[in-house]
């Protein structure tokens, strides 16, 4: 009886031990969800950080104007009342040129880096007419001296210069005024003060702006024509926004980029009436008014800083499982191959040894960056598992082999994550590569 229960055992041990190891893995994704919420809330940490200075120095700017706003009569819908309201017309550009300097500045808020900065920005322009028959406005109807002109900046706290516009022949001082029944948000008024129409045939407008912000610039193509120039002596520029430069140069230190639109590519006209569109920067919750925000269709250049080890390091814990599913399978392949005897435990202590790179990969990358940090983490944790397995096997040999094992399981992975486009081809070929070598080195044990 004792014989047929050691032969039973002997055949079926090897299948139990890997069905342990398999739970043992299992296992371990629960401190590696653990390890994700770390990265989590110190991502977290970094945006609360870079909101506390951005608060203090200027949030990100989205620049839209200027626009010229004619308040009108309209009379009442009621018939049983004699009685007008007012309204409001606004009237875009013909032509908007802007120039824009701009010059960052790394501050750091603790460990955590935020990137800021000042611009110069030169804004001229036509207004060739006022359309008022496109919105079949009767001139006789348009409150010409309660006229004003509107330029919207996201945060006026940026505002390093009194901002002055020059309008034709006269120069206005813009006021954080507000006018109660307006379409717009943040920005700066000035009144005009027209006489009828004739004020209106050709205006050519100018001013300049002395901005400071964070992290992004924005401009809101208000032109018919819109042409935008952006240059900053930072070498990693991120285009965004609706549409991309139709030119840039990027150096090691500098950038330099062109924008072009034309209205046939805005959701919205050159003029309207009351609410068909806004000018803000405000988070609207209502989908309809952020669709007819005209700020939606802004472009610009996100001034970003280029390493950020919480998604590389959250990308690289996704692939825990496989690095420890791998380095189980080889440890497991060199111990029954060479008729060794690891415990489960022992298992574990490796597991968590794998589950503590990240922790490490993570610490480090807040200070000396994501690859540097990477290479640290690794050779520790390489280094710390050949030194317990060489204690275990008493096998320099199979202490080698498995080092290498792990050398090309983490070399493996960081390929993966500097190759985002390939990640899906190149995960799936180093899976199959390593599924043929486990078959072929499974064929020598004995089951």
């Amino acid at each position: 009886m004792e014989t047929v229960v050691q032969n039973v055992w002997s055949k079926t041990k090897i299948i139990i031990k890997g069905l342990i190891i398999g739970g043992i893995v299992l296992i371990l994704q629960i401190p590696t969800m653990f390890v994700q919420d770390l990265i989590k809330e110190r991502e977290q940490r970094q945006k609360e950080a870079i909101m506390e200075v951005s608060s203090k120095w200027a949030r990100k700017q989205n620049i839209a104007g200027p626009v010229l706003v004619l308040p009108y009569w309209q009379p009442n819908a009621d018939s049983n009342k004699k009685s007008s309201n007012k309204h409001f017309a606004y009237f875009l550009p013909d032509v908007l040129t802007i120039h824009s300097t701009v010059s960052p500045e790394e501050k750091y808020r603790g460990i955590y880096k935020v990137m800021l900065y000042t611009s110069r920005i030169k804004l001229k322009g036509v207004f060739n007419s006022v359309a008022l028959e496109k919105l079949k406005l009767d001139p006789k109807d348009v409150i010409w001296n309660e006229a004003f002109v509107h330029i919207n900046i996201s945060d006026v706290k940026g505002l390093n210069e009194e901002l002055k516009l020059q309008w034709n022949n006269q120069v206005l001082a813009m006021s954080p005024d507000a006018v109660e029944g307006t379409a717009m948000g943040n920005g700066l008024n000035a009144p005009l003060n027209l006489n009828m129409g004739e004020d209106v045939k050709h205006i050519d407008f100018a001013a300049d702006l002395m901005l400071s912000g964070s992290e992004e610039l924005l401009f809101t193509p208000v032109g018919k024509s819109t042409s935008v120039e952006m240059s900053a002596k930072w070498p990693h520029p991120s285009f965004t926004g609706d549409i991309l430069p139709v030119n840039s140069k990027i150096s090691n230190d500098s950038f330099h980029a062109n924008w072009k639109s034309v209205s046939q590519k805005r959701n919205f006209p050159q003029q309207w009436k009351n609410n068909a569109f806004i000018i803000s920067n405000s988070n609207e919750t209502s989908t309809v008014a952020i669709a007819n925000n005209i700020n939606g269709s802004s472009f610009g250049t996100n001034l970003y800083v280029p390493v950020n080890g919480y998604q590389k390091t959250m990308r690289s814990v996704k692939y825990s499982f496989l690095c420890i599913l791998l380095t189980f399978a080889a440890f497991f392949l060199i111990e029954t191959s060479n008729r060794k005897s690891v415990h489960p435990f022992q298992y574990g202590l490796v597991g968590l040894a794998l589950v503590l790179f990240y922790t490490l990969l993570l610490s480090f990358s807040e200070y000396v960056g994501f690859n540097l940090s990477y290479v640290v983490a690794s050779l520790a944790t390489i280094g710390l598992i050949a030194w317990f397995v060489k204690g275990v096997l008493g096998s320099a040999k199979l202490t080698t082999v498995l080092s290498v094992v792990l050398v090309l399981v983490y070399t493996y992975v960081f390929t993966i994550l500097q190759l985002q486009d390939y990640a899906l081809l190149l995960g799936s070929i180093g899976v199959f590569i390593a599924l043929a070598i486990i078959m072929h080195f499974s064929k020598k044990i004995q089951w």
